[in-house]
Formats: structure tokens, C-alpha cells, sequence
């Protein structure tokens, strides 16, 4: 019984368990497989870079304040962010990555850098 590529349909010679004629084929075939997730994360993955950017810029000695309209004139989308913080207070920073901020009244935004310590 021959067997073919599951990919191109072309004939595969060698060991019985074998799904594929090529590495190319291979690859073909999972990156298609996997496209919808892979596009999916890559957007997700750009808007958060972006929003990291922006928060950099803004943010360049470590504390600042903004007022919101600022931010989302230079395309900063707050649906995404990688994790927050709740102060003891009960003040949430959303952060994306090491840059974040907080919501401090009157459509102002306390945007901090959180560098990295030893135990964090």
C-alpha cells in the first residue's frame, strides 16, 4: 500500500510511520494548521507592544501624569494590558509589562515605571 503526504498527496518513501514527503511539507501543513491562533496572539501581541511603547514615552523618568485623551490621541487601546497590581489601598495599576498606570480622577492617569528588583 503507498502512502501519501498529507500536505501535497505526493508519494512517502521510508519509515511506516512517517505523515509527510518533506520538512516543507511538514511545516506547510502546521503552519496552516495553526494560522487563526497564530494571527490571533500576533495582534494581541502588537497592540500590547504598542501600548508599551507609548507608556515608555510618556514615562521617561520613571513617574508621570497625563490626561487620558493624550494617550488615546497617540493610539493606546486600554483593553489590553498584561496584569495589574492593587495597592493596599485598593488602587489598581494595570500594567502593560513594566509600564502602568492608574486612573487618578478627573480623566488623569498616573503612569509609573516599575523596574526590576531581585525578589520581583
Amino acid at each position: 500500500m503507498e502512502r501519501k503526504c498529507i500536505d501535497c498527496g505526493d508519494s512517502i518513501n521510508g519509515r511506516a510511520d512517517k505523515k509527510f514527503c518533506s520538512d516543507q511539507c511538514r511545516n506547510s501543513y502546521n503552519n496552516r494548521l495553526n494560522s487563526t491562533d497564530t494571527n490571533f496572539m500576533r495582534n494581541v501581541n502588537n497592540i500590547l507592544r504598542k501600548n508599551r511603547r507609548i507608556l515608555g514615552t510618556l514615562t521617561p523618568n520613571g513617574k508621570s501624569s497625563i490626561h487620558k485623551d493624550k494617550i488615546l490621541d497617540l493610539g493606546f487601546n486600554f483593553s489590553y494590558f498584561t496584569h495589574t497590581y492593587t495597592t493596599r489601598k485598593g488602587a489598581v495599576y494595570f500594567f502593560c509589562y513594566e509600564f502602568g498606570y492608574l486612573a487618578i480622577g478627573n480623566d488623569f492617569l498616573s503612569l509609573v515605571h516599575r523596574k526590576k528588583t531581585e525578589n520581583s
